[in-house]
Formats: C-alpha cells, sequence, structure tokens
C-alpha cells in the first residue's frame, strides 16, 4: 500500500470534518448495520469522562491483554498518527487497513444515502467509529475497550451492550452540546449506562454523583464508587512511577506497579483495576493479581504527564482545561519538587475558546517563565490573546512564531535544576513529540470536530468526501 493512497484517504477523512459532530445515533447504526453489526462481535468496556478516560482505557486494555482477552482499544484523539486510534493489542491499525477500512465504510455510507436509508453523510467520528469496531471484527477481537468521544449519550460510540462502563470525570465542558450545568453534563455521561451493566465511576462532584447515582438505580445498574468500594490504599513514588496498592470489595490487589507519573494516574489506575474486574466476571473469567500487575506494569500512554528529556527535564501533558492543569501542576510539584520557579518554564498554547487565562493562572506558582505558541490547527488562539492572559502572571514572557522556535527557547531558559512543562492542547503535545522524534504523519487537521454545523444548502449531488474512489470496472 503507497503512501500516496494513505494520504489520499487522510484527506478524505479531513473532507468529512465540515460536517462537524452531529449528536444522534440513527446514522452510526445504520452504517454499521450495512457492515453487518461489527460491534456486536465482542464484548466491550466503555468509558467516558470529562478527563483521564484514555487513560483508564490503555490501562484497562493492558490488563485484560494480559489476562489473555484480543483486546481491540478505541480512543481519541490522536497525538501523531490517525493509526493511533486503533489498534489490536499492541499494534495500530496499518495504512493498508485504514485505506481499505475505510473503503468499505464509504460503500457502505454510499450506498445508505442512495436508498434515503439515511439523509445526510457520515461525520468524521461516525466512519471512524465504524472503521474500527469493522476491523476489530475482521481481526478476531473479542473484548473492545472503547473511549467515548464527547459526551455519552448521543455519542457514535453508544451503541454497544457493554457489560462493564466507566465514568472517570464529570467537569463542565462542551456546554453548546452537553448543557450549561454540572448536572446536564453527568446526564449526557450517564448515558451510556444500560440494564444489564455494572458501572465505576471516579470522584465526582456532589452534583455530578447525585444525578449518575440516581440515573443507575433507575436502570438497575450497580455502582462501584472510587474513594469508596474502591480505594487507593497505599501509594509510593519512585523515579520511573509509581507503586500502588489498590482495595476492590472483595480483595486488595498489592503493590502494582504504573510507569505513569501524576498524583491523577493512581485514581485512573484504581478505576481501571476495578473495570477490569467488573468485566471479568461479567466475561466468566478470574482476574488475577498477576495480569493486572503484567497489564500495568507495561502501559505507556503518551503526552499524559510524560517525561521525554532529561537535565533539563521536558515533561509534556495534554491537559486543557482549568481542573486538569490543576492536577498536572499538583503532580509535578510532587515529582520533582522545587524551591525556585525561575528555574522552571512553561510552554503553553491552545485553541481559541479554551480558558487560557484560567489555565494560565494555575500554572503561575510553577514558574517564571512562559514561552507561548500557536498550536498548529486552523482553531489556535492568537499570541495576542495569550499574551493578555499571561500577563500579570508571569513576570517573564516570551512569544514564539512556532512550536520548533518554542521548544528551543523553552529549552535554553531553564535551568539546570528545573524543568520545562509543555501543556495546553493536544495538538501542542503532538506537534513537540514530531519535533523530538523527527517526524510524524504531517497528516491534515485530523482533530475530531466539536462544531455542530448550520445545516447544508439543499443540493442534488451527494458530497465526494465519502464516496466510493473504486474505479469502475472495464465492460
Amino acid at each position: 500500500m503507497s503512501d500516496e493512497a494513505y494520504r489520499r484517504t487522510l484527506d478524505r477523512l479531513f473532507a468529512l470534518r465540515r460536517f462537524g459532530m452531529r449528536p444522534g445515533l440513527e446514522v452510526v447504526r445504520s452504517l454499521l448495520g450495512a457492515l453487518g453489526d461489527p460491534q456486536a462481535s465482542f464484548t466491550s468496556v466503555h468509558i467516558t469522562g470529562s478527563k483521564g478516560k484514555g487513560s483508564v482505557a490503555a490501562m484497562v486494555a493492558g490488563i485484560l491483554g494480559a489476562s489473555g482477552r484480543t483486546v481491540g482499544r478505541f480512543t481519541s484523539p490522536h497525538l501523531q498518527s490517525y493509526r493511533e486510534r486503533i489498534h489490536v493489542g499492541d499494534r495500530p491499525i496499518s495504512q493498508r487497513e485504514v485505506v481499505e477500512g475505510v473503503e468499505r465504510v464509504a460503500r457502505a455510507g454510499q450506498a445508505l444515502l442512495s436508498r434515503g436509508s439515511i439523509d445526510r453523510e457520515p461525520t468524521f467520528f461516525e466512519v471512524t467509529t465504524a472503521l474500527a469496531f469493522d476491523h476489530f471484527r475482521r481481526t478476531g477481537v473479542d473484548t473492545g475497550v472503547i473511549e467515548v468521544g464527547l459526551g455519552g449519550r448521543l455519542d457514535s460510540t453508544n451503541v454497544l451492550d457493554a457489560p462493564s462502563t466507566g465514568i472517570v470525570t464529570i467537569e463542565l465542558e462542551h456546554t453548546d452540546i452537553l448543557g450549561p450545568t454540572l448536572a446536564d453534563v453527568a446526564r449526557e455521561k450517564a448515558g451510556i449506562l444500560h440494564p444489564g451493566t455494572r458501572t465505576v465511576v471516579g470522584e465526582l462532584p456532589p452534583g455530578a454523583r447525585s444525578v449518575v447515582d440516581r440515573i443507575a438505580d433507575q436502570l438497575g445498574v450497580a455502582v462501584w464508587h472510587l474513594g469508596e468500594e474502591v480505594q487507593v490504599v497505599d501509594r509510593t513514588l519512585h523515579p520511573k512511577g509509581q507503586t500502588l496498592s489498590i482495595a476492590l470489595p472483595h480483595r486488595t490487589v498489592e503493590r502494582v506497579e504504573l510507569r505513569l507519573l501524576g498524583h491523577f494516574q493512581s485514581g485512573n489506575a484504581a478505576v481501571a483495576i476495578a473495570l477490569s474486574e467488573v468485566y471479568a466476571e461479567s466475561a466468566g473469567f478470574a482476574l488475577s493479581d498477576r495480569a493486572i500487575r503484567d497489564g500495568l506494569a507495561h502501559v505507556r500512554w503518551r503526552g499524559r504527564l510524560e517525561l521525554v528529556r532529561r537535565r533539563p527535564d521536558l515533561y509534556l501533558d495534554v491537559a486543557h482545561t482549568p481542573e486538569s492543569v490543576s492536577a498536572v501542576a499538583r503532580s509535578i510539584a510532587e515529582i520533582q519538587p522545587f524551591e525556585d520557579p525561575a528555574e522552571n518554564v512553561v510552554m503553553f498554547g491552545c485553541l481559541k475558546d479554551k480558558k487560557a487565562e484560567q489555565m494560565l493562572d494555575r500554572l503561575s506558582p510553577v514558574a517564571q517563565t512562559v514561552v507561548l505558541v500557536p498550536v498548529r490547527s486552523e482553531r489556535t488562539a492568537p499570541l495576542e490573546l495569550l499574551r493578555l492572559a499571561a500577563q500579570g502572571r508571569f513576570p517573564r514572557i516570551v512569544q514564539a512564531p512556532d512550536v520548533p522556535t518554542g521548544l528551543r527557547l523553552a529549552r535554553v531558559a531553564t535551568g539546570p535544576d528545573g524543568f520545562t512543562l509543555a501543556l495546553g492542547s493536544d495538538y501542542l503535545v503532538g506537534e513537540i513529540l514530531d519535533v523530538l522524534d523527527g517526524g510524524g504523519e504531517a497528516a491534515p487537521d485530523l482533530s475530531d470536530p466539536a462544531d455542530v454545523p448550520a445545516p447544508a444548502p439543499a443540493t442534488s449531488e451527494k458530497p465526494a468526501s465519502i464516496r466510493s474512489t473504486r474505479r469502475p470496472r472495464k465492460a
């Protein structure tokens, strides 16, 4: 399979972003039905949350893989390659499998449109979801670990009959789509619950927790809560990660080694172990302590307080909300205590719809220098806006025209005993990794669109973006 064919497929997927996000399940159900309902070929762990759900998904996939299951993992967004989103075991989907899989989905969508079975083109995320589930069936997956894209109730992944579901965190986010209050957001995320499932929830704000518990009670869903039925009973830091002991209702798993940094990852690990336990019970196999330890010992989840360079140290994190930035600031102070913030540098860039001022305010105790950069997206926050947000919070404010330049300036400004902390956006972390790794796919902006577009003008011509590109056979 040529790189050119793969690039054309990425361009087709990029073109689908113009349809934005369309909450609702009718189109994705029809699309999956036309593909033979691949989501029915495996059982699932279904995970939502405002943050942490990707980390939890990676940990659950590691644990269940170490238990002998053939695990498919579907997460979003990606940092460097679209292929990161879809894994079977440790193997990402190949370029050939992306090209051929998107072609199958395209033909199914075209047939549905031609028959009038759907009234619009499938979106970027609907096509990606269908690609993942079809790939999992074709590769013999028996367990899917599926991360919700946005919300829960109307997310494209919510076609699963998952016996194990998780709600990791709930914050006020995407209020234009999920609703203006925490209770509204909680209702949307609790939409992945259904009769017959069991769920594990993280430490939620009281108002959000009461909504989740009430919906679970109405559906007859048993709930384990982090901090109650599930607890981190012991935690020790070490240079390469942390060691945990996790108490479940019927046993305690002692001395679990986790190579992921950050206080927040201890709670994520507890939720992941509990979810794996609930899934194993539903699937009829015993989850051993050894599988938990082996699975978590090898989990790597890029861009989550990841230490990528030494002397001076460089940490990357995808945090992009005030709450997640606070968690990172707390964790880095725990990992690498510092007396003089003048030694440290924050490198920051975000999208224009994010709360830059609040994030920078929570980062101000960490460093005295901030390097501001645009991120590689049409929705990047302008540097002048970021400068205004940083004023009065950092004594030294540096603007850089791009990420490579910003990274060089940040590293020069970091003291020998200090650290650079880069955060604010998935895009920022992905581009830094491209710089450090010397590559990346140079793909178009394949983010998950969060905008709900205005209705398109009526036209008799089908949009070309998802139409099959197979050439007709010669007579």
